[in-house]
């Protein structure tokens, strides 16, 4: 039963201070504990949910790359037919189809790998044969096959001849 101000004495009112700067020491000492797991808590709920948005867009961008990817197959018989249409009037209507689909897939961040004349680079290129000439060895001689980047990411690589160059005479490498 606690007791009433007139019959505390002084040893028990010190008594009292004491384990009451003990009990509030310890009641502060659990609510700063409190507070930090709330914060780690708080934080580690940010990093995932940045977690979350980064993932879902690692999702959408490869469903994209998968679907761009079914079209080039579409965009490389565009570029096939264009030249074997005889008629002007048919020709000018594929060749606006064309460029619309090339506009979208770009828009989506598609763009053709520029290789012609620059040195082969095997995450690009793809080297399906060599020809000896005088330019530097591993130059880009030919896109045999165009490559694609999907926001900066290699899709397809392009399909190139290479270049070998010939050695002086008499030490000629043909490869």
């Amino acid at each position: 039963m606690p007791l009433t101000p007139r019959e505390y004495t002084g040893s028990d009112l010190a008594k009292d201070i004491v384990e009451l700067k003990k009990e509030l020491d310890k009641q502060t000492r659990q609510a700063e504990e409190r507070l930090d797991q709330l914060k780690y808590l708080q934080a580690d709920f940010d990093n995932f949910r940045k977690w979350n948005a980064k993932e879902k867009d690692v999702l959408t961008s490869l469903a994209n790359e998968k679907l761009i990817s079914d079209l080039l197959v579409i965009l490389d018989d565009f570029e096939r037919a264009l030249p074997a249409i005889e008629q002007e009037k048919n020709r000018e209507g594929m060749q606006m189809v064309y460029k619309k689909l090339v506009k979208v897939l770009s828009d989506y961040g598609l763009e053709p790998i520029e290789c012609v004349g620059k040195k082969f680079d095997p995450g690009s290129h793809e080297a399906l044969c060599k020809e000896p000439c005088e330019k530097e060895t591993g130059t880009v001689l030919e896109d045999l096959g165009k490559g694609y980047r999907l926001k900066s990411r290699v899709i397809r690589p392009s399909k190139v001849k290479i270049a070998e160059q010939v050695k002086g005479e008499g030490g000629a490498n043909h490869g």
